[in-house]
């Protein structure tokens, strides 16, 4: 009895694979986006958030130190909310 024979993961994905060649300069430049492709489908998938439930906030630029941001990270995510927080209490807003 013939044994099965057993390939290795570099000769499942040759570049010689009929079902997944590998692509060319031509075939980069002839592709296309998703979006042009099949709208439909992609608007289907695409999540858009809804309104906020609380007033908008407002987006700034703040520099602070490495230590403070590191601080406020390690704790997990909201660590922005944290900060946001932490600046209430100390000039007396919450």
């Amino acid at each position: 009895m013939p044994r099965a024979k057993h390939h290795r993961k570099s000769d499942l994905q040759s570049k010689h694979d009929l079902d997944n060649p590998e692509w060319t300069k031509e075939d980069f430049a002839r592709a296309r986006p998703a979006s042009e492709v099949v709208p439909e489908i992609v608007a289907a998938y695409r999540r858009v958030r809804g309104p906020q439930k609380r007033p908008t906030k407002r987006l700034v630029s703040l520099r602070l130190d490495p230590d403070v941001i590191e601080h406020f990270r390690a704790r997990g995510p909201g660590w922005q909310a944290r900060i946001n927080s932490t600046l209430r209490k100390a000039v007396g807003l919450s």
